[in-house]
């Protein structure tokens, strides 16, 4: 790609007005959420779409989530069921997303579902956000604003590390809140977890009154976050620490003796908003990364979800 002048904007009324047009031009614009910061495009431009692609060197088989302003402009693109109506009206606006069958005349571009039936979407809660969508009134396809791989962006100094040069804006409104991506969750058949996140599974289960299978290694790609080798540091990751060994940088969680913890008082909300800024300040030692044992449980899952890609084996 050829480099441009990457925009920085205020998430103020002009900052929000150039973003929409940028937007409407088919240009990528990061933009936070209460989760991330993600990397928009408008998600009916196919062009504008795989230049999301393009820039974050983004496996062509692994959706993207599309963004939109409520529920209603949710039921433009996909097929609804009573299923998808509850657990909207409990979790959005919020880190919920939802895989559905597309509807006749989506209108979205094959490259936003990989090519698939269904798609991912979700509406962010971030009054930030929440007012790009509906400025720019359309839906917005949106990873996150990193290159593929690495360590997904909680501030616009993260997407700017990544991506200066590579896009055409960054909508700056400070760190995000949640810090791990949304939870997905499939109806197009059976309720399935696709992807543990920022809304605990317990939570879904008792608003649809289920119990939810879960996606297996095994099982096709369909929807994002779901490549083993993921949301990777540099260095080799090792879990379940207790002490360091050799040259490690000990990442805590609760009251151990560490370089630098997620929650020293054990709190998962807290240490799931930590959790990528704390990747990235340790990624830049150059020093192997151990981390303290994370409860699997709530807000832990997503978490150990994340640690675990980033420990994975380099794919070759």
């Amino acid at each position: 790609m050829s480099p441009l002048t990457t925009e920085y904007l205020a998430a103020d009324r002009a900052g929000l007005a150039r973003a929409a047009e940028l937007l409407r031009q088919g240009q990528l614009v990061a933009f936070p959420t209460e989760t991330v910061y993600g990397l928009g495009a408008d998600a009916r431009n196919g062009e504008a779409v795989a230049a999301i692609y393009a820039a974050k060197g983004r496996p062509s088989f692994n959706p993207l989530i599309a963004h939109v302003a409520s529920a209603e402009a949710a039921r433009r693109h996909v097929e609804w069921t009573a299923q998808a109506e509850r657990l909207a009206a409990a979790f959005w606006p919020g880190p919920l997303t939802l895989v559905l069958p597309l509807r006749e005349g989506h209108g979205i571009s094959s490259l936003v579902t990989a090519g698939l039936d269904t798609l991912a979407v979700r509406v962010p809660a971030l009054p930030t956000a929440q007012k790009l969508l509906t400025a720019f009134d359309g839906p917005v396809a949106a990873p996150s604003a990193n290159p593929s791989g690495r360590i997904s962006p909680t501030t616009a100094d993260h997407v700017r590390n990544g991506l200066d040069g590579l896009i055409a804006a960054i909508l700056d409104d400070g760190p995000c809140g949640v810090g791990v991506e949304s939870t997905i969750v499939g109806l197009a058949g059976e309720p399935l977890l696709l992807r543990p996140g920022g809304v605990a599974l317990d939570e879904i289960e008792a608003v649809l009154g289920t119990t939810l299978r879960h996606h297996e290694d095994g099982d096709p790609l369909t929807a994002p976050g779901q490549l083993l080798s993921h949301y990777a540091p540099d260095a080799p990751v090792r879990l379940n620490a207790e002490t360091r060994e050799g040259d490690e940088i000990l990442l805590g969680f609760g009251r151990v003796e560490c370089d630098l913890n997620l929650s020293a008082e054990g709190n998962l909300a807290e240490a799931a908003a930590n959790l990528f800024a704390a990747l990235h300040a340790l990624n830049e030692t150059g020093r192997p990364i151990a981390v303290s044992p994370i409860p699997e449980r709530g807000l832990g899952a997503a978490i150990n979800d994340r640690l675990r890609r980033a420990a994975a084996p380099r794919a070759t």
